[in-house]
């Protein structure tokens, strides 16, 4: 029973850390770990989010780095840009 309930409190946290995210939303957060490369899993805000060869990468507002204010804009799904902004964008 008490692994039962551990692994409810675990499934409820990954559900409140990843929403699931609906068609043309976006949202603003800051780059908590990103891969070496630009394909794979970024923590971006508290939420993961999967980058693929299509994704496109904005860097008018600085590098894309660990500590910089992105905005995350989807598509059908899937994460169609990554563009940084100012740090008061993510401070909201």
């Amino acid at each position: 029973m008490k692994h039962l309930i551990s692994m409810l409190l675990l499934a409820s946290a990954v559900l409140w850390v990843s929403p699931s995210i609906q068609a043309g939303e976006e949202f603003y957060g800051t780059i908590e770990k990103r891969p070496e490369g630009k394909v794979g899993t970024w923590m971006i805000g508290g939420r993961e989010v999967v980058v693929t060869e299509k994704t496109k990468l904005e860097e008018d507002d600085g590098p894309l780095v660990v500590g910089a204010c992105v905005e995350v804009e989807y598509e059908g799904g899937s994460v169609e840009e990554i563009e940084t902004e100012k740090p008061g964008k993510c401070r909201k």
